[in-house]
């Protein structure tokens, strides 16, 4: 039995959620998401939510704790949203935004400019002395991951030095270089 898959799911106030034929839509204060789900069955009873199989086969079993994580991101996100900061690392690396418009400069022949989906929030924090920050906001955790994946793979952080787009607070495995 999926440890994950068999814990219930508590609904807190403010958010509404609909099941209907193979779909559950979540509704809250911060937005609304839709989920399509399949070999399992998920109940609402009350204010908790739980999902459940109905045999032991290997695709059954891999959809159990799934549908159960992706349904509890989904109350969470609406209730409560999710934040990701991503810090620049780097002699003249910098970070604005003018709306859903980002501007990074990396370190390139030009300036990267990337529109933002409308779901996410951007938000620039630069003070002088410290690394730049870009911080991102949203309700959806796949389409925020997604974001902030695509702008850190602009330029990762090598191992030498560190210079790069890293999360806040990321530890890197730092290499030695050249022995002299």
């Amino acid at each position: 039995m999926s440890r994950i898959g068999k814990s219930p799911i508590t609904i807190p106030a403010g958010v509404e959620v609909t099941l209907g034929e193979g779909v559950i839509t979540v509704k809250g204060k911060l937005g609304q998401l839709t989920q399509e789900f399949s070999d399992v069955t998920v109940k609402v009873e009350g204010d908790q939510i739980t999902v459940e199989r109905s045999s032991d086969y290997k695709d059954q079993r891999a959809k159990h704790g799934l549908y159960r994580s992706l349904i509890n991101n989904m109350i969470t996100g609406v209730s409560t949203g999710f934040t990701n900061e991503l810090e620049l690392v780097g002699v003249g690396y910098r970070a604005s935004n003018a709306g859903q418009k980002l501007d990074l400069a990396l370190g390139y022949s030009h300036n990267i400019v990337l529109e933002i989906a409308p779901e996410v929030t951007v938000e620039t924090i630069s003070e002088k002395g410290k690394n730049p920050i870009v911080k991102l906001t949203s309700y959806d955790k796949q389409l925020l991951g997604q974001v902030t994946a695509k702008i850190r793979g602009f330029r990762k952080p090598e191992p030498y030095k560190g210079k790069g787009i890293k999360f806040v607070g990321e530890v890197l495995r730092r290499k030695a270089g050249k022995s002299a």
